[in-house]
């Protein structure tokens, strides 16, 4: 049931990334013909992941119902709800969709950021066939206490919110 859960979001949250990509690929296109292949982001064209940041917020704010100062409060919230989601995920987001999870594991590139220390060290003794069973369980450890904080921020957001919020939350993803 946990396991259908977590494919559930997942799929929710490529549809929103794929339709986010979509609607910034299309302004691009109308800017100066560079139809989001030029610019110093490699072919990313004028990706903002503030901006998108922003709008999904916006969005969010809208869905919910909640006035400017209502969602003021509330932001960090939801905030904290999607940077403990990105962590419970770790690397292996990466890992589905053609990366190795870790640094430079998707498209050669260093530097991220989402790195799952853990993740990595199982892929090492994975690799090095020594030390697996260790690795194996401090990544369960670690996977396991990344999702009890998830769970914690996710019932604090549910606190504040009312009962048709909190079902709109949970179908936007932001909660279970």
């Amino acid at each position: 049931m946990i396991n259908l859960r977590k494919l559930i979001l997942l799929g929710f949250a490529l549809v929103a990334m794929t339709l986010g990509n979509a609607d910034l690929q299309a302004q691009g296109r109308g800017q100066g013909g560079q139809g989001g292949q030029g610019g110093p982001g490699g072919g990313r064209g004028n990706f903002d992941p503030a901006e998108m940041r922003a709008r999904m917020m916006e969005r969010y704010q809208e869905q919910l119902g909640f006035s400017d100062a209502e969602f003021k409060a509330i932001q960090p919230l939801i905030e904290d709800v999607q940077t403990k989601q990105r962590d419970a995920r770790g690397g292996r987001g990466g890992m589905m969709f053609g990366g190795r999870g870790g640094a430079g594991g998707r498209g050669g590139r260093g530097g991220n950021q989402d790195a799952d220390p853990e993740l990595e060290a199982l892929q090492s003794a994975i690799e090095s066939g020594s030390n697996i069973e260790a690795k194996l369980a401090a990544f369960r450890a670690a996977r396991d206490k990344k999702e009890a904080d998830l769970k914690k921020a996710q019932d604090t957001l549910k606190s504040v919110l009312t009962v048709k919020q909190e079902a709109q939350a949970v179908l936007m993803g932001i909660i279970n």
